[in-house]
């Protein structure tokens, strides 16, 4: 299958990847994984990208769809692609439709997982990430054993800058309006499926539903 993951920071776009990447050996993708992937790579595209980020400026369109194109080219895409946290905006959207009719191919769907704010503000305020290994835990759902310590490797376990309440109000409020507009676009094409859920399952169950349909 080939589909883009849509939903605000928290909504579990990450979980439902990884759980879709196991019914058909479709590939995760996300924006940040081929701009990392590039620079260590140090191709053309990948220099470019990493002299913006050491600026500290945003990656240009035209670079993100350069490297984008690449990605897609390469033979794990054959089996289908889930693209998570990309596009971010309605010009990213057109350049991709672009992108994929020349390479002779088509998105299956757009899902739009929809979660509550309140939901997400007490998941993500409730993470706690380890420094050293990136281990993630929840505080209510699953802690550490040791307080403030990572099961796994020892290392210190931490809130996040990005993960307070006030820095979430503020992803979610870019989110909206930056982000969120695809939804729009996508259900235009006729290609979105919209799921109003918490858990992972519902999310998966509704995807299969469309593809059977």
């Amino acid at each position: 299958m080939k589909l883009i993951l849509l939903g605000a920071p928290g909504a579990g776009k990450g979980t439902v990847a990884k759980l879709l990447t196991k019914l058909d050996g479709s590939v995760q993708i996300s924006t940040g994984d081929i701009l990392r992937a590039a620079v260590a790579a140090g191709s053309e595209l990948g220099k470019q990208a990493e002299a913006a980020m050491k600026a500290g400026d945003l990656v240009s369109d035209e670079l993100i769809m350069g490297i984008m194109g690449e990605r897609l080219k390469e033979d794990d895409c054959k089996k289908g692609y889930l693209l998570d946290g990309f596009p971010r905006t309605i010009p990213q959207a057109e350049a991709l439709k672009k992108l994929l009719a020349d390479m002779g191919e088509k998105l299956d769907m757009a899902v739009d997982i929809q979660v509550a704010k309140d939901v997400i503000l007490d998941r993500l305020t409730t993470r706690r990430t380890c420094t050293d290994c990136g281990a993630i835990y929840n505080v209510k759902s699953n802690p550490t054993k040791e307080e403030g310590k990572c099961d796994k490797c020892g290392g210190p376990v931490v809130q996040r800058d990005d993960e307070t309440e006030e820095a979430i109000s503020n992803r979610l409020d870019v989110y909206n309006k930056q982000t969120a507009p695809l939804a729009d676009f996508y259900k235009k094409e006729g290609m979105l499926v919209a799921v109003n859920a918490t858990s992972s399952d519902a999310v998966i169950d509704a995807i299969k539903a469309k593809l059977a349909s």
